[in-house]
């Protein structure tokens, strides 16, 4: 047992019975989406995993305490504080040395779901490679993570506010297999498509997991990237949300927003740009990969 570990009685359980868990982050409800909207949104989820057959297991950081599923005092107080902390792989030994709370981003979760021996991760998007990165030098650690972090991750692509083919350049770099879900096409968030392939597609969810299963016993290190796209009724068209992120892009730049806090303005200004419909193809994206990435779960136990 990791000793800056506290699972929760419901996730320790299912461990021992060797059923499936969920992992999910808690960045995306303390900065990824408004109150209360992220808190329904956490809870909605956490239920349709269960409906799923698998157990969910959201992560956060309390009083420097890594905890591994919350009770549902914990996520209302991760959805309300707007001040808490974000969790990558640096900032663990601060916030832990220190008893402080945080809320781990898809890196953060990553690295907290190896420690509690769960495989699949359930998140929106990945971070990725910044445009203009050529300057800025600004590539997600969400990318170094899934070169290390043992750890499958189910997602609807990155945001179109990021550069994908580099995003996509760097993880074939990293040696990250992409599997698109019943996609050709490499997902770009409010959108189904991005223009980019995926390395392989993959139909159906037992041939995912053997695939997955069968990276891990030949001993190779890093994670896998299982993109799933937007359902299509939720989609944003493409050239709509380009034209949106152009835009809020040219407000970040305007008032000087710059490192982490580019990502929660940007989706701020373009929910308002969108008169929230972007908000609203967020969260069924979300719930989209929590049902997909439940199912995932619930097959690599029958490899156990």
């Amino acid at each position: 047992m990791h000793p800056y570990l506290d699972i929760h009685p419901e996730v320790a359980q299912a461990k021992a019975e060797g059923r499936a868990v969920v992992a999910l982050e808690s960045t995306i409800i303390a900065h990824g989406m408004p109150y209360p909207q992220n808190v329904a949104t956490a809870r909605e989820v956490e239920a349709i995993i269960r409906s799923e057959g698998a157990v969910p297991a959201t992560i956060g950081i309390i009083k420097g305490r890594v905890k591994i599923g919350l009770t549902d005092q914990e996520l209302e107080s991760f959805g309300q504080n707007r001040s808490v902390e974000k969790v990558s792989r640096r900032d663990f030994p601060l916030l832990i040395a220190q008893k402080m709370d945080g809320a781990t981003t898809v890196a953060g979760t990553m690295i907290a779901a190896q420690w509690a021996g769960i495989q699949v991760f359930v998140t929106g998007g990945l971070g990725g490679v910044h445009r203009g990165v050529s300057e800025s030098w600004d590539i997600s650690a969400d990318l170094t993570e899934l070169a290390q972090t043992d750890v499958a991750v189910v997602c609807a692509g990155v945001k179109s506010i990021l550069d994908i083919p580099k995003t996509l350049e760097v993880l074939e770099t990293s040696g990250v297999p992409v599997i698109g879900y019943q996609t050709d096409e490499f997902p770009a968030f409010f959108t189904r498509s991005s223009g980019c392939p995926v390395l392989q597609r993959v139909d159906e969810l037992s041939k995912l997991a053997a695939i997955i299963k069968t990276k891990y016993e030949l001993g190779l290190r890093g994670g896998v990237v299982v993109a799933n796209p937007i359902p299509l009724e939720h989609e944003i068209p493409a050239i709509e949300i380009m034209r949106t992120i152009e835009e809020a892009l040219r407000d970040a730049q305007t008032q000087g927003i710059q490192g982490k806090a580019v990502t929660p303005f940007l989706l701020k200004n373009i929910v308002e740009r969108t008169q929230g419909r972007s908000l609203k193809s967020n969260i069924a994206l979300v719930k989209n990969n929590a049902r997909v990435g439940a199912q995932l779960a619930v097959s690599l136990t029958q490899f156990m």
